[in-house]
């Protein structure tokens, strides 16, 4: 029996509003420390919100600044594992391939996410791929310079810890999503997490395009059935087709109803 991961990077920590720094590819480090403390509501001690970005960009973190078109691979499942990454903006697709070849989407992941920090646990490769979903820019930060930053910068340290753990409760709510509910409340789950629904900063709202194969993929169910729930849920106003996918609110009450 095959298993199929539904996404769980999305509604982790809150990282702050995100601050943009100029695009291309190179390496960019800043000379100032960042001197903010978190207090036990995860927030600087003069009452903000922490921001990675705003983080990185004050804490002299040696970081490489890379885009990547639609479509292009960041990494490969076996490729080295040797850096994280934080996403500045775009969108990265995470993905699995078993041996017979049968793919399976794990996350979908937006601006204020980091991926690849498998490494950082004596990861030596890659167990899965990386794909930008629409041209996207990232910050690559080698290894030994994360480890460096959290061993040196409490506050991010502090905050990294926070966004492992709960990435590790929306592991547990996706496999009890998996188990339990119908293909139609996966699929409803799925899109509110993509719009940011529960999300400290505002929620999207309007999703990037993103393929029904993707999201079968990513729910663990079959395209036919999710064009017919899609349908199904434009014609109760959850969703709409305007310039992009537009998420109600309202869809919740399909995630709640018994």
């Amino acid at each position: 029996m095959s298993v199929h991961y539904s996404t769980h990077l999305l509604l982790l920590a809150d990282l702050g509003p995100r601050a943009t720094i100029p695009a291309g590819k190179g390496v960019a480090v800043l000379p100032t420390r960042s001197s903010k403390r978190l207090n036990s509501n995860g927030k600087a001690s003069n009452g903000e919100a922490f921001n990675a970005q705003n983080f990185l960009d004050s804490a002299g973190v040696a970081r490489k600044v890379t885009e990547f078109r639609k479509k292009e691979a960041v990494f490969t499942q076996g490729d080295p594992a040797k850096n994280v990454l934080y996403i500045q903006k775009g969108g990265i697709r995470l993905s699995v391939v078993n041996e017979t070849g049968k793919e399976a989407v794990v996350a979908v992941l937006g601006p204020g996410d980091f991926f690849g920090e498998g490494c950082l646990a004596g990861q030596p490769i890659r167990i899965g791929s990386a794909t930008a979903i629409t041209a996207t820019t990232v910050l690559v930060i080698e290894k030994k310079e994360m480890i460096r930053v959290l061993h040196a910068e409490h506050e991010f340290s502090d905050r990294f810890i926070s966004y492992m753990l709960s990435r590790n409760i929306r592991v547990e709510e996706d496999l009890v999503d998996q188990l339990f509910n119908s293909s139609e409340k996966r699929l409803a789950r799925t899109l509110l997490l993509l719009a940011r629904y529960g999300k400290e900063d505002k929620p999207q709202r309007v999703l990037a395009k993103i393929s029904q194969e993707t999201l079968a993929e990513m729910v663990g169910t079959t395209r036919s059935r999710v064009n017919f729930f899609m349908n199904k849920f434009r014609k109760l106003g959850f969703i709409k087709y305007n310039g992009g996918l537009h998420i109600n609110t309202s869809l919740l009450s399909v995630v709640l109803h018994d």
